[in-house]
């Protein structure tokens, strides 16, 4: 059975050629152009026919380009002003969007997904994605299709800026101390996958005085090894990690919003890692709050305890974490999928960020990779995927409320048990048709107790 387009919190994702065409990307653009301007109209008093724009980049996959000049083309039919960015980042796009004063962005991107797929990711006037009442607007004026076309005269324009990189390295550059990381001289092993990340991260890398070997860095959009940044994509990260005597070593999905990181013995030590160490920097030089997702592991709990921090917990998403951390003017946020949120730079998932943090606190505590992990790790965590459509996961949810009666409950986003040993997340995916499981104990045995009951429950019902 073909997969159905999602369109959720995330924008629009689906598979090139059988559900995300170039009629249906034009359409989108219709739709968020129209919403923007209906949002202007309900904020403001001004009726004035002020033009307004919409900046647009995208990550490095064949297809890109098809959609990129679809929505295009969408937005100026509606009389949108476009600032094409070209190949760059997600969290760039976030970066411009402020920069340039638009009133939204567009990623064309579908993450960490498969080469088949593409994506189409909005993001507001203040960088950060809808929340979810504002993107079910956008749904309604696409599925209803309620949208009104400019005349010849006032269609939308199209302009190019190349002030991106540079404008995003500055921001990162002014959080942390570049002269101290520079004079370190550090051996990196960067991997981008092929996607859009590479000369971004290079540039930034320079900037730092590292010794930078690139592998997997032209932005051909063919990934050499799958594209989300987990231990059995990369190997080959370890292997140059090791062989080279790198201090460090640094993996990129394809939009590079997310970081993962491969230690000085050339061991994978989790995309949980990436935003719980830039939090222990940051706490050991800023009183405040933490936001993170609800399938995020406890130890970015145990870095702000240590400072009397806090955690705040939101349901999976960009849009959700950088909300509550904009609402709760928090110090540091992220994701535990390796995305890292510094509101100095961006309300964006950044790995550029993530770099510089973690960097940073090699510096300053003058110890590797491994050393900091294991101060700051103890916990066995396992991730896991697999297919459910939306009424089989309804019913795995309820059957897990019945086994787990014991467990503390959270059902903001699926259902998240907190046990006196650990905590389990079980959640559809907003850009897969899947359903989630997080597992997190004080040992591997605990963990493997709660994914078996869940293995009996999924059994149960899919055999239905």
């Amino acid at each position: 059975m073909a997969e159905q387009l999602i369109i959720s919190v995330s924008g629009m994702r689906g598979i090139i050629g059988e559900n995300l065409t170039a009629s249906i990307a034009v359409e989108y653009g219709f739709a968020f152009g129209t919403y923007l301007k209906n949002n202007r109209q309900r904020n403001t008093r001004d009726t004035a026919e002020d033009t307004m724009s919409v900046c647009i980049g995208m990550d490095s996959r064949p297809s890109g380009e098809m959609l990129k000049s679809a929505v295009t083309a969408g937005l100026c039919a509606v009389g949108i002003d476009v600032v094409d960015l070209g190949i760059v980042t997600t969290p760039c796009v976030g970066v411009m969007v402020r920069e340039l004063g638009c009133a939204g962005g567009i990623v064309i991107t579908a993450s960490h997904n498969p080469i088949a797929y593409n994506g189409i990711k909005l993001l507001l006037g203040n960088g950060v994605a809808p929340p979810a009442p504002e993107a079910e607007k956008v749904k309604r004026c696409f599925l209803e299709r309620n949208v009104s076309l400019a005349d010849s005269v006032h269609c939308g324009r199209v302009t190019c800026s190349d002030r991106t990189d540079a404008t995003h390295i500055a921001k990162v550059l002014a959080i942390v101390d570049k002269d101290a990381i520079t004079a370190k001289k550090f051996k990196v092993v960067l991997d981008s996958v092929n996607g859009a990340g590479g000369r971004i991260t290079k540039k930034l890398l320079a900037e730092f005085g590292c010794e930078v070997s690139a592998i997997n860095d032209e932005p051909t959009g063919l990934f050499a090894h799958g594209p989300e940044p987990t231990a059995a994509n990369l190997t080959g990260l370890c292997e140059a990690v090791s062989s080279g005597r790198a201090d460090i070593g640094f993996a990129q999905d394809p939009d590079a919003d997310r970081l993962a990181i491969v230690d000085e013995n050339g061991t994978y030590i989790g995309e949980e890692y990436t935003i719980a160490l830039a939090a222990k920097y940051i706490f050991s030089k800023r009183t405040g709050n933490a936001v993170t997702n609800l399938s995020t592991s406890r130890m970015i709990d145990d870095m702000a305890g240590k400072t009397g921090g806090k955690v705040i917990r939101t349901a999976v998403g960009e849009a959700n974490v950088a909300a509550a951390m904009l609402e709760n003017d928090c110090i540091i946020g992220g994701e535990g999928n390796g995305g890292v949120i510094d509101l100095r730079v961006g309300p964006v998932r950044d790995s550029l960020v993530g770099i510089a943090l973690v960097m940073q606190l090699m510096v300053e505590t003058e110890k590797t990779i491994s050393q900091l992990a294991g101060e700051i790790g103890g916990y066995y965590m396992s991730k896991d995927k697999f297919p459910a459509d939306q009424d089989q996961a309804r019913q795995i949810l309820e059957s897990a409320k019945e086994v787990f009666t014991e467990a503390k409950l959270e059902t903001t986003d699926g259902c998240r048990f907190d046990f006196d040993d650990g905590w389990l997340h079980l959640r559809a995916s907003n850009t897969e048709p899947v359903m989630r499981i997080i597992v997190e104990a004080k040992d591997r045995p605990t963990a493997q107790k709660y994914i078996d009951q869940v293995t009996t429950i999924r059994t149960r019902v899919l055999a239905r």
